[in-house]
């Protein structure tokens, strides 16, 4: 015997495996962040998931983003320990070198912007005089042609608008003679048959 199910027995299920999704969603971030070296809050969890800050705090998954942490911050705690982690006057000294690094760089882009603008200059110094006037007679040239077509094709605007105007005069003309000519044929007496 097979049972029907109803449109809520549908409904709950859909819910149950949408909610199993989020929370293996969830789970899956908290994996993520902790492999990444992400600082693990409830807050960072909710939105690198995209999930609503409720989920996250249900008690199933507070306990695993809880023990996450605690394992973040054992681990933190055993590389200070170690010395694995980069001191204050060791990020200062990094962060010189990094400033002068980037000062060199700066200047050597500098330099490299000033000989392209010298070749570009020389090159254009360098540019037959000849050349350019024949350059530009030939573009004085097309642009004349170009005005000349352009004169002719507002002269033949202005010709096509002239018929469109008559035309649209003549259609006038012929829509008034055909409601003349209606309404005389209806008034026009009906002889009998």
């Amino acid at each position: 015997m097979t049972t029907t199910r109803g449109r809520g027995d549908v409904l709950r299920e859909a819910r149950r495996r949408d909610s199993q999704k989020k929370r293996a969603k969830v789970l899956a971030t908290v994996d993520s962040m902790a492999a990444n070296g992400q600082e693990i809050t409830i807050l960072a969890v909710a939105r690198a998931a995209g999930l609503s800050n409720w989920l996250v705090y249900q008690p199933e998954i507070k306990a695993h983003i809880d023990k996450a942490r605690k394992s973040q911050e054992s681990t933190a705690t055993r590389e200070k320990s170690g010395g694995r982690s980069a001191s204050s006057a060791s990020l200062a000294v990094d962060l010189e070198l990094a400033r002068t690094e980037i000062r060199s760089l700066r200047e050597e882009r500098d330099k490299l912007k000033a000989v392209v603008r010298r070749n570009l200059g020389q090159q254009l110094q360098q540019a037959d005089s000849g050349d350019l006037k024949a350059r530009m007679d030939e573009l004085l040239n097309a642009n004349y042609q170009l005005e000349e077509r352009l004169s002719a094709a507002l002269k033949e605007l202005n010709e096509t608008q002239s018929k469109l105007e008559d035309t649209e005069l003549d259609l006038a003309g012929a829509r008034a003679a055909i409601a003349q000519m209606m309404r005389d044929r209806v008034a026009l007496p009906t002889s009998p048959s």
